[in-house]
């Protein structure tokens, strides 16, 4: 498993508190998160490999060296390791080699049909998914169903059409010119549909709704940005949790996830460019790969503000996203890796690609991915340095 997310917004608003906290609880607090995420992934592993009679050696909980073995069951040794970082699941081997904890080296996995080892490995990705699916239907269940009513108006500008019209900070806009703006693309429409035209805005404002008769038109921004026709104020969503029923939550989990997971994969083009502003002098920006050290001060950020059990689990849930989506990408040493070859050897007929060729690939994309992974470490720590947080907030 790749150690290396970007952050992405979740049911539970996740904004970084700047207090000092309590390192401890921010430490053991990454760990469970950790070792639980990598634990569900390599259960994945394991229990698809048992159901396709794979022969397993070992069940690790952590990584070696090795505490104790906890029991031994069908040839399976269920152990218990001194790293709390995770697990590992050890297939056995023909005994021509060392095994690899994920593909074995002459084990019953290589020598799997390619069909059977492509299921064993996509169902540790997957199980990561499902794990989301569910946190995030338990926090619909508990917290309930964030839905929109409005915009809420955080800034009024000056000398703009929102100004004129009345508009205060604070308020929630709820409709312009008759239409609702829980989507706020909107405003935008409304804006451009009636240049000069005088509209009707309601908005809550002290429990109460205010009618308000606004014209968009041309204004200008305080930092100088011109736009030809609009209102002149900042807005975001003002969300409203929502109860619902345990089904309609499950269904809200699943979905949510995919739509989640559907703007990771877009974000995913922009990936390139925010690894080369690592190399840059300016703070990285909200939403920029982080590495174990970034993971653990984020775990640390919402663990220790109000609201932080559910905040904790609402980040688990998109870790456990980002874990699913990005050991399915075909980098070397990784899960989609392992599966391209597979496939490569599936269309050839069952002709496996030669095991030095295929070790050689998977040590240089190792090699690579650590050397990111020091590189995205080193920008986490320089950032702790300036104290940025890592979910943003103030």
């Amino acid at each position: 498993m790749l150690a290396l997310a970007s952050v992405a917004a979740a049911p539970v608003q996740q904004t970084a508190e700047q207090s000092g906290g309590n390192p401890l609880i921010a430490i053991g607090a990454f760990l469970l998160m950790l070792g639980l995420l990598v634990v569900i992934h390599e259960l994945g592993h394991f229990l698809t490999a048992v159901w396709l009679g794979i022969k397993v050696d070992e069940f690790g909980i952590g990584f070696p060296p090795r505490a104790l073995t906890l029991f031994e069951r069908n040839g399976v040794k269920y152990t218990l390791n001194w790293l709390p970082l995770g697990g590992f699941v050890r297939f056995a081997q023909n005994g021509d080699g060392a095994s690899d904890p994920l593909y074995g080296a002459g084990g019953t996995l290589a020598a799997a049909p390619p069909w059977r080892r492509i299921i064993v490995m996509v169902a540790g990705p997957l199980m990561n998914l499902l794990l989301a699916m569910l946190i995030f239907a338990v926090l619909f269940g508990t917290l309930g169903v964030p839905t929109p009513t409005g915009q809420a108006i955080s800034q009024v500008f000056p000398d703009t059409p929102a100004e004129q019209a009345g508009f205060r900070p604070g308020d929630e806009l709820r409709a312009l010119d008759g239409r609702s703006v829980e989507d706020p693309a909107v405003i935008g429409q409304v804006a451009r549909a009636n240049s000069g035209r005088p509209v009707t805005a309601t908005v809550l404002r002290d429990g109460e709704e205010v009618a308000l008769v606004v014209v968009p038109g041309p204004w200008t921004s305080p930092e100088g940005k011109s736009f030809e026709s609009g209102f002149g104020f900042s807005y975001g969503p003002r969300l409203e949790q929502v109860q619902v029923g345990p089904l309609a939550a499950a269904w809200r989990g699943v979905t949510y996830s995919l739509e989640l997971t559907g703007r990771m994969v877009q974000a995913l083009a922009g990936l390139p460019a925010s690894i080369l502003g690592l190399f840059s002098p300016e703070p990285s920006p909200d939403g920029g790969p982080i590495g174990p050290v970034g993971i653990a001060r984020a775990t640390g950020e919402v663990i220790q503000q109000p609201g932080g059990f559910a905040a904790f689990w609402n980040l688990a849930a998109v870790l456990s996203l980002n874990l699913f989506l990005l050991n399915l990408l075909p980098i070397p040493a990784l899960d989609g890796s392992h599966i391209i070859f597979a496939l490569v050897e599936w269309l050839r007929g069952g002709k496996k690609v030669p095991p030095e060729k295929e070790a050689l690939v998977h040590a240089i994309g190792f090699a690579a991915l650590m050397g990111l992974m020091v590189l995205i470490t080193v920008n986490d720590v320089l950032n702790a340095i300036r104290g940025l947080p890592v979910l943003g907030g103030s």
